[in-house]
């Protein structure tokens, strides 16, 4: 009978071993990144949810006040500028009636300033298609904010964000948005 001069390897060698350390570890990445998207998913689905009660809610004011619709006294300017300082609220004087303008005015101070403090730095954009506002026009409603920047890591973007406006192209970083069309009739 022959005999081997090296006995049989039983067992793993160092090499295997260190592979398998290797191929272990990437999965661990792996679950890493992913756990810490699925912590920050309930934060990101309440501002969507924020900005959902915000746009309804001012979309209701305009429907309490159609004239000032009409009127295009809700059209508004870009509030989101990338900070959270405080929108000041406006108010109508006591002592004369509001007008339609002025309820307007206090209506788009009320949403800023609530999009200020219920946001991160939010903000509002409000534009009527056609422009000027009518009775038919539409009117175009969008709730802006600021995201954590680690959600800008996975670069996806499904937001409807307002892309004419040259105040938009300044802006870093870009802002999330929650578009709302609506009409008021």
């Amino acid at each position: 009978m022959k005999t081997s001069r090296h006995p049989r390897q039983s067992g793993a060698s160092l090499i295997e071993v260190l592979v398998a350390i290797l191929v272990l570890s990437f999965g661990m990445l792996a679950l890493g990144a992913m756990l810490s998207f699925s912590v920050q998913a309930p934060k990101l689905a309440s501002f969507r949810a924020t900005a959902a009660i915000l746009a309804s809610s001012h979309v209701e004011r305009i429907r309490a006040n159609p004239d000032g619709f009409s009127a295009d006294a809700y059209t508004s300017a870009l509030s989101y500028d990338g900070t959270t300082v405080d929108i000041a609220l406006a108010d109508c004087v006591y002592a004369t009636p509001c007008t339609t303008s002025t309820l307007a005015a206090m209506d788009n101070a009320a949403t800023n300033h609530a999009a200020r403090a219920e946001l991160p730095a939010g903000g509002m954009l409000m534009k009527c298609d056609p422009s000027p506002c009518t009775k038919t026009s539409y009117g175009n409603l969008w709730i802006l904010w600021k995201e954590p920047s680690t959600i800008s890591l996975l670069g996806s973007s499904s937001d409807n964000c307002p892309t004419t406006d040259a105040s938009w192209s300044g802006l870093d970083p870009k802002p999330r948005c929650l578009y709302v069309r609506f009409k008021v009739e």
